[in-house]
């Protein structure tokens, strides 16, 4: 077969099986059969003269060439998925898929609620919903909208910002109970504290805010910001989370109010291009409203146009 002839079907596989580590798990995941994986990428090494994969114990071990070629073939992967989800927005009236980012926090605790309405109002719509606290690529068009927590600087970017969400420091009231409840920020060091599990530039910013803070061990400890607001929620001990969340689904106390009282900046951003197709538009400028009076009121009820 000549290089040219390779089909878009034989990079797709080839980034499935970079991301599953397997032939039977890409072959799950892209609804093919594990033989119909292998002479894919068989066909790839072929074209490209070289092996991608070494088989050993643990599965499939990309090679150096593989890993070098791994961000081409992602955005071939993005772009094709872009052009599905824009061919299914044109027609009549607001319909299509949007693929939106937002942390998980937000995408697990907010999107649901803001973005029902608008599915309700728009029953010819799709979402679909990525978490990640990591940036989206949205010039590549890893998603089409992107709720970020730090200011979009690239060009091209249509952004809105939706406002600053309250945080606070928070524990369950029969932790409380259990350990008393702290008077000052010297207090803390007798309590379960709930963190991330390293540094980030919240984290670095927060203890710039609180210097006592800069000494302060995490006796629980996780790389997700919902698995710790789950452990505040779980009474495992004190943590920082946004104040529109403590009321539900469990009742939660706020603490040290005069001196733990945090903001985090929260924007929406969309590709340029996408402006003056109806559904992106639309899912746009849902998110951001919800967002912005969330940001405004602490509140979820009612956060959507």
């Amino acid at each position: 077969m000549n290089k040219d002839e390779l089909s878009w079907d034989v990079y797709r596989t080839f980034v499935a099986v970079l991301e599953e580590g397997s032939l039977s798990g890409a072959a799950r995941r892209l609804g093919l059969t594990q033989p119909s994986v292998g002479r894919h990428v068989d066909r790839l090494e072929d074209a490209l003269g070289f092996q991608l994969f070494t088989r050993t114990r643990l599965g499939l071990q990309p090679s150096a060439a593989a890993r070098d070629l791994r961000p081409f073939a992602e955005t071939m992967a993005a772009q094709a998925e872009a052009l599905r989800r824009m061919g299914a927005a044109h027609g009549e009236g607001v319909r299509g898929v949007v693929r939106i980012s937002a942390s998980d926090v937000v995408g697990v605790e907010a999107a649901p609620k803001i973005l029902a309405p608008f599915l309700a109002a728009y029953p010819a719509v799709e979402i679909e919903l990525t978490l990640s606290d990591a940036l989206v690529d949205l010039l590549r068009r890893e998603a089409d909208i992107a709720a970020r927590m730090t200011e979009p600087t690239q060009s091209a970017l249509v952004v809105q910002k939706a406002g600053d969400i309250s945080l606070g420091l928070f524990a369950r009231d029969d932790y409380l109970e259990r350990r008393g409840r702290p008077q000052s920020l010297a207090d803390l060091k007798g309590h379960t504290l709930i963190g991330p599990d390293e540094q980030t530039a919240f984290l670095r910013a927060i203890k710039e805010a609180h210097p006592f803070l800069a000494d302060m061990v995490f006796a629980f400890r996780a790389d997700s910001n919902l698995a710790q607001l789950s452990a505040i929620r779980a009474g495992v001990g004190l943590g920082v989370c946004q104040t529109g969340l403590a009321d539900a689904p469990v009742k939660l106390t706020r603490l040290l109010a005069d001196v733990v009282d945090l903001r985090l900046p929260c924007w929406v951003a969309m590709h340029e291009n996408l402006r003056t197709t109806p559904v992106y538009r639309a899912a746009f400028h849902a998110l951001a409203a919800g967002l912005k009076r969330y940001a405004s009121s602490g509140r979820l009820d009612g956060a959507a146009d």
